[in-house]
């Protein structure tokens, strides 16, 4: 009797599930064709816009060309993340070979549109790795976006990458032992009266944690925060 009771709960379950794992599949292979099928406007908006720009002469022109790669820029950006998300959700291979020097540039070229009041101090050794780019370039991206807003009377951000150590070092309000402690705590933030969800830190540290970075903040209340990635060099 008792086997009887398991095995009818144990069909009852998956009477229960598998509709759901079609769906959950389904929903799947619909974002992967999706995602194909943004890559071709995409590539063609953004090859055009470029070679319309080398055509045009007055300013106001090349202004609304410009608008239109910036935009193109930002639906790549959206156009990769999703693609990333499908390939954690299916446990694809999502490590690649990167010249972290590069990246950094890039993510910095990026941000500086964002950020104009901000000077970015580079100095950037040549560095290889095997990492995953894209969550990589999310962590970056939150890092630098974190120094820039714990920095408002400040103008500058200093990225150095020596050996295998990036170093991101703002100069804003710093944080004492006690702040140090309980930044990846989820939803802390030093600041009550700045905007956001505290969520940013918790997830670099777990990004780091998860692909064998070592993370370390050295803060100095006042004097502003260095962030410090150490990676396993190729």
């Amino acid at each position: 009797m008792g086997c009887f009771v398991v095995l009818s709960g144990l069909f009852i379950s998956k009477l229960a599930v598998d509709p759901l794992s079609e769906y959950v599949k389904n929903l799947q292979n619909l974002s992967k064709e999706t995602l194909h099928e943004l890559n071709l406007p995409i590539s063609t908006i953004k090859s055009n816009a470029k070679m319309i720009s080398k055509t045009l002469s007055d300013e106001k022109s090349l202004k609304r060309v410009s608008r239109i790669e910036s935009a193109c820029q930002m639906l790549e950006q959206r156009y990769n993340e999703l693609d990333y998300m499908i390939k954690t959700q299916t446990l694809q291979e999502i490590y690649e070979e990167i010249e972290l020097d590069i990246l950094l540039k890039e993510r910095v070229e990026f941000l500086e549109a964002l950020y104009p009041q901000i000077s970015f101090n580079l100095s950037l050794q040549k560095s290889k790795i095997l990492n995953d780019k894209i969550g990589l370039s999310k962590v970056i991206d939150n890092i630098i976006d974190n120094g820039v807003k714990y920095s408002k009377n400040s103008t500058k951000l200093d990225i150095e990458l020596k050996g295998n150590t990036l170093s991101i070092r703002d100069y804003g309000c710093g944080m004492d032992e006690v702040e140090l402690l309980q930044i990846f705590d989820t939803y802390y933030q030093s600041n009550e009266n700045m905007k956001g969800f505290g969520i940013g830190l918790s997830m670099v540290k777990r990004f780091c944690d998860t692909n064998e970075i070592k993370l370390n903040f050295k803060s100095q209340k006042y004097e502003g925060t260095t962030v410090l990635l150490q990676f396993k060099q190729i």
